[in-house]
């Protein structure tokens, strides 16, 4: 009797235990130090934007090559972060130097009958012929999230917006795992579909109960962490190994941070995710992008100095053989953006890098200050 009963309380905290990812965590680190000392990748870099006297303040970046050409898109404002009327534009490039004038990808719709809303650029997803474009609205009180997609088979003209039935505000697009399914990266939620178009079946979760939140946007990830006992925890990026675990680093920020990113992990293909715990790799208090190299390496591009707090500066790429250690280290830039206009929150050398692996390059694309949007770009026979 006692033999059977040990046996089904066994099977019976295995089968608990996988469905909610419960399970140890592997240690994801880096062991960036300083600048100095780092070699320094030759790149070629090219101001996509840079704004004279109006529409001033330009963020959330993310880049992509679609045909014969590189899209960029990102958040437009008038002077300040995230205010009523911020909309999200685009430029177009056939050769990395010259870039087309902006054009309007969504400008928001109003709330309230009074105010416009704001919208946020939220990054890329390709399938067979078809480019498609995603951007979260919320209101001028960080209520009503909506994410939204338009598609394009030629680059320049979209479709009209289609809802995405989630009330996320995504930190990237759509990233793609070994299975096929597509999660995307939130503050503190992550999305998945198994619709490889990225365009229906998007579900909700996260590590949070969802009795815990609603929404995910630059405001609501306060409250959740402060009733689970977490700092604000937001920004995810993720990079799945071969034994196909995803881990999802985050970002702290606010009074919460120490200079540490925090990680999940799901081993059920985005499913479920694991209690959030702080890492050892060095942070700066930004967004960041990893992903993997044509060779198997892992990357990391961000800001990974905790010297000088929110200076997002230098801009690294860090490389991991196993997905654990990051501990191969390069300077892409270091050199410094005058700011033009102060506006709410402008600042930050380098800021939110996201990237895309093209024909022997690394693109990483960033703004400068939140106000100019530049891309850089470097041979991979470098590292």
């Amino acid at each position: 009797m006692y033999s059977i009963h040990k046996a089904f309380i066994i099977i019976f905290c295995t089968n608990v235990c996988i469905s909610h990812n419960v399970f140890a965590q592997s240690a994801v680190s880096n062991n960036y130090v300083s600048g100095k000392g780092l070699p320094k990748l030759k790149i070629e870099r090219s101001m996509i934007y840079v704004p004279d006297t109006a529409w001033l303040y330009n963020h959330h970046a993310s880049i992509t090559h679609f045909k014969d050409k590189l899209i960029a898109i990102w958040s437009d404002g008038l002077k300040d972060e995230d205010k009523p009327g911020q909309r999200v534009v685009f430029s177009t490039s056939k050769d990395f130097q010259h870039w087309s004038e902006i054009k309007i990808l969504a400008t928001p719709s109003v709330y309230n009958n009074d105010t416009l809303n704001v919208l946020t650029a939220a990054g890329f997803h390709q399938f067979n012929d078809t480019l498609v474009t995603y951007f979260g609205e919320y209101s001028p009180y960080r209520t009503n999230t909506h994410l939204w997609a338009k598609f394009t088979t030629d680059g320049e003209q979209w479709s009209n917006a289609i809802d995405m039935h989630l009330p996320v505000n995504p930190n990237h697009g759509p990233q793609q795992t070994a299975s096929g399914r597509l999660i995307i990266s939130g503050n503190f939620t992550f999305p998945y579909t198994d619709d490889y178009r990225g365009l229906s079946g998007w579900r909700m979760n996260s590590f949070y109960p969802a009795s815990l939140y609603k929404e995910d946007n630059p405001e609501t990830f306060y409250k959740p962490a402060e009733l689970s006992g977490f700092p604000p925890l937001c920004e995810g990026s993720f990079f799945q190994t071969d034994d196909k675990v995803i881990h999802m680093l985050m970002r702290v920020t606010g009074e919460g941070w120490k200079g540490k990113l925090w990680l999940t992990e799901s081993n059920d293909d985005g499913t479920t995710w694991s209690k959030p715990a702080e890492t050892t790799f060095t942070d700066n208090d930004s967004k960041f992008h990893f992903g993997r190299l044509p060779d198997g390496r892992f990357y990391y591009v961000g800001i990974p100095d905790t010297l000088h707090h929110y200076a997002r500066n230098p801009l690294v790429l860090s490389l991991s053989e196993d997905g654990k250690q990051f501990n191969q280290h390069y300077i892409i830039a270091n050199e410094e953006y005058t700011l033009k206009k102060e506006g709410l929150w402008k600042g930050g050398q380098y800021g939110y890098p996201h990237t895309i692996i093209y024909d022997g390059y690394m693109y990483v694309i960033i703004s400068r200050q939140k106000e100019a949007i530049e891309i850089i770009r470097f041979t991979l026979d470098q590292l």
